[in-house]
């Protein structure tokens, strides 16, 4: 073990997210010995609380139902996950039995990682089924979930639960040993053993899709999970599922993603990287400076354009006046009431319209900055 992954060995509560291609064949189904195999290895990560992030719902429906492939469209997308996510748990259930362990589902949509009162319950849920002994295994749920609230894949998923149950670390496993620079398949592609930040993925080729052709993530997917995750201060472990054991105890395998920010809130984590803008406004060079650098709410004054159909309440882009978006944040006021306020002070806008109208279109503590 190096000791860059001291943190890896050392962590007590860990979500461990595995892929679809990981559990099930190209042709659909669950293969009982690939998630034995991964069960014979958290069942004995002693003194650890593990939360397993698990595709192949849809996968696992696929065959039950006559499928050949994975659905495009939305409704059969939901039907295959209605049929598998039984079978997956099953498994799931059937596989922990065999130690004596009990496990729970928990399926979440983005809503129970942005609306407070969700993410409070989310968390006290998963806190008590780590009290009660059981293992909570967590999937999207495909189901109910319509395209505006998705999180679009579980890798996106696993790195918000990461943050949710204030976990130590983060591990995804792939059908690919780690990230490469190049496709792994040509001969002289390496893999990356460590990333300390953005700057070491430059040049990077990023595949798209699994081998089994039954996810929907690939190696894009999993550096945007590694990145949310480690901007909130968790590292992260990308390897293959053969090797969990090995990554778990904090040796030399896949590539590792060291931390390089702070916990953030979960609204903002989730603004930042799981939301949906509804619309966006525009900005004078003030006010993205304003917004950028010296920590300001957004005003009216500094609003030259609104552009979509929005309320108050939903994520909105800022952008400047290049059109490049430089934050994204929860807006006060509805788009048909903006125009009216444009370019003027909150001051102003009180004496004319009443009090409620002396307030940020986009306070400070909704708000988040976009990576350039």
């Amino acid at each position: 073990m190096t000791a860059a992954r001291q943190d890896v060995s050392d962590a007590r509560r860990i979500v461990v997210k595995i892929g679809s291609s990981s559990l099930t064949t190209a042709a659909g189904g669950l293969d009982a010995d690939r998630v034995d195999a991964l069960v014979d290895v958290l069942v004995k990560q002693d003194g650890r609380q593990i939360v397993l992030v698990s595709s192949g719902a849809i996968a696992a429906g696929l065959a039950p139902l006559g499928l050949s492939q994975r659905p495009r469209d939305l409704a059969r997308q939901q039907a295959a996950a209605s049929v598998g996510q039984g079978l997956l748990l099953a498994r799931y259930t059937a596989s922990f039995a065999r130690y004596g362990r009990r496990v729970g589902q928990v399926l979440l949509t983005t809503t129970d990682t942005s609306r407070r009162a969700h993410y409070r319950n989310a968390y006290r849920t998963l806190d008590q089924l780590f009290a009660m002994g059981a293992v909570p295994v967590v999937n999207e749920n495909d189901t109910v979930a319509t395209d505006e609230i998705r999180f679009g894949d579980n890798d996106r998923l696993a790195a918000l639960v990461a943050h949710l149950v204030r976990a130590d670390l983060l591990v995804l496993l792939s059908d690919v040993d780690g990230l490469y620079d190049g496709d792994p398949s040509r001969p002289n592609s390496r893999r990356i053993g460590e990333v300390t930040g953005p700057a070491d993925l430059a040049g990077v080729e990023l595949g798209r899709a699994g081998r089994a052709g039954v996810g929907t993530g690939g190696m894009v997917t999993k550096v945007e999970a590694a990145g949310i995750a480690t901007e909130a201060g968790i590292p992260v472990v990308l390897t293959a599922a053969s090797q969990v054991a090995d990554a778990l105890a904090g040796a030399a395998t896949g590539t590792y993603f060291r931390p390089t920010g702070r916990r953030a809130t979960g609204r903002l984590l989730w603004l930042a990287h799981a939301s949906v803008p509804r619309g966006a406004v525009v900005l004078d060079a003030g006010a993205v400076l304003a917004v950028t650098e010296r920590g300001g709410s957004l005003l009216p004054a500094g609003i030259v354009d609104v552009q979509g159909e929005f309320v108050a309440g939903e994520p909105i882009e800022l952008r400047d006046e290049a059109g490049r978006a430089i934050a994204r944040g929860l807006v006060n006021f509805d788009a048909k009431e903006l125009p009216l306020l444009l370019g003027r002070s909150t001051r102003e806008l009180a004496r004319e319209l009443g009090p409620d109208y002396e307030r940020e279109v986009v306070h400070r503590d909704d708000l988040v900055l976009l990576r350039a």
